[in-house]
């Protein structure tokens, strides 16, 4: 999924990496397929709709065209939507293990560092996703100075506008779509769950590229 990522139009979906049950019993299947193969793909079929005529956009991955036209409101909805759902698809993991492979090194020290305990970071996670009004994601990031900080994000807006400078490295989907067959309106249900299925191995990928860009 995040190979859709680094896509330029047209952009085209990617299956998941898990079959739609593989989160379960966390995220149901039919959650996943409606997720997937509606709501992404809709996302998709409107930026490639939207940018079909507009050459000047065309050879731009998701996030040139997010930061190079932070003001264009299709952009903002579309892009965001594409980038916001592949970056979360790609950050869940097969199963339900609980064991967090990957959640050492450099991503605990830095999560020790800048929250104290693991479970510091998970509580204020949660608070920032619960504190949403409406639909949205919160993010684990990188800021500038190489700092783990949470932030949110309303709609399909997405967390490095052009002044932040911040890397994400995980986020969740607090949209209802994502999470109401299951858990109905108990989004912080959905939130206990979401753990279960992180892929920390993903997550500490991210912040290893992060770092090693600057």
């Amino acid at each position: 999924m995040e190979n859709i990522l680094n896509q330029t139009y047209p952009f085209k979906n990617e299956p998941l990496p898990y079959g739609y049950g593989g989160l379960e019993p966390y995220i149901d299947a039919k959650t996943m397929m409606l997720h997937h193969d509606r709501h992404l793909q809709a996302y998709i079929d409107n930026l490639n709709k939207y940018i079909e005529t507009k050459p000047e956009m065309q050879g731009m991955t998701l996030e040139q065209l997010l930061t190079r036209f932070p003001d264009d409101i299709e952009i903002n909805h579309n892009a965001g939507g594409v980038y916001n759902h592949a970056f979360f698809f790609a950050g869940l993991r097969r199963g339900s293990s609980q064991i967090v492979v990957g959640l050492s090194g450099r991503l605990l020290q830095l999560i020790t560092r800048d929250f104290g305990t693991l479970e510091n970071m998970k509580n204020q996670f949660n608070s920032a996703a619960m504190s949403v009004f409406g639909s949205g994601y919160a993010w684990l990031c990188v800021d500038p100075h190489g700092r783990l900080v949470i932030v949110t994000t309303a709609n399909q807006d997405v967390p490095f506008v052009p002044t932040s400078g911040l890397k994400p490295l995980l986020n969740v989907d607090v949209w209802e779509h994502a999470y109401y067959l299951k858990h109905y309106n108990l989004r912080a249900d959905y939130l206990r769950d979401f753990w279960n299925v992180v892929d920390w191995v993903r997550v500490s990928n991210r912040l290893d590229n992060c770092l090693t860009m600057g």
